[in-house]
């Protein structure tokens, strides 16, 4: 089931055209790569789907951007809505300075989101789906700056995960990370995957043929080349792509 797609998709910041009749389908309960060279549109691209690039000066953007059916391009979509569920993990941890107990219930404050479940399980649930209850049941007064990188990033899913969204964004979230921590947080991805769909934006091509089903090349601001990841890195349609994951590009 298609989740989000994209039809004739353009963006222009002021006169540069940065995004160029993008069509990418992208499928329910999945992990979507994004691959390309810096500058060709990768996160752009991820940005438009929570429409955070309208935070930037001189933005236009055309054509259509469905998620479930919706178009999130008319005028009068409730982007609070839609970020609510469409949530953004960065490249690099940006934890709130405030403690691991205050991370987690930050949005529901924000959105003023009734449970009937207490903090306290919510909390504890959502640790537990990044897997780190175990690690900080003990420390949720701790300072959440104070925790690995590692566990930032985990941390920063975590608190997406009590305002319930559909869709996790994330931009390059491993490029701070070291190897251990990286194959870590690509295991989470799988877990995640179960009742979450993710797109994520990568630099590091082994990651995306390790982690993601489907598989997006970008270049200069096109979708080159979508399909199965195992196709797009064995037996690639297009030589622009092939050129790329061979390392012959540029």
């Amino acid at each position: 089931m298609t989740i989000i797609k994209t039809n004739n998709l353009n963006l222009w910041y002021k006169k540069f055209h940065a995004l160029l009749d993008v069509n990418i389908p992208i499928e329910k309960n999945s992990i979507t790569s994004i691959i390309g060279p810096s500058g060709c549109g990768k996160s752009t691209l991820l940005r438009t789907l929570n429409r955070m690039n309208d935070l930037i000066e001189g933005i236009r953007m055309t054509g259509e951007i469905l998620i479930e059916n919706k178009n999130i391009l008319l005028p009068g979509t409730d982007l609070v809505s839609l970020r609510k569920n469409v949530g953004m993990v960065f490249q690099r941890p940006n934890p709130f300075p405030l403690s691991v107990y205050k991370n987690i219930t930050f949005g529901l404050e924000i959105h003023n989101i009734k449970s009937n479940d207490t903090l306290d399980n919510i909390v504890e649930n959502s640790l537990k789906s990044v897997l780190l209850w175990d690690e900080l049941k003990d420390k949720l007064k701790s300072h959440a700056l104070n925790l690995t990188l590692e566990q930032q990033q985990r941390l920063c899913i975590a608190r997406l995960i009590p305002v319930k969204p559909q869709i996790l964004l994330m931009d390059e979230p491993c490029s701070a990370l070291d190897p251990i921590a990286t194959g870590r947080i690509e295991e989470l991805m799988f877990e995640l995957k179960k009742n979450y769909t993710i797109v994520v934006v990568t630099h590091n091509m082994a990651q995306a043929a390790r982690v993601s089903d489907d598989t997006g090349f970008m270049l200069l601001g096109r979708l080159v080349e979508f399909n199965k990841t195992s196709k797009i890195f064995t037996n690639p349609e297009k030589k622009e792509t092939e050129d790329y994951i061979t390392g012959r590009y540029g």
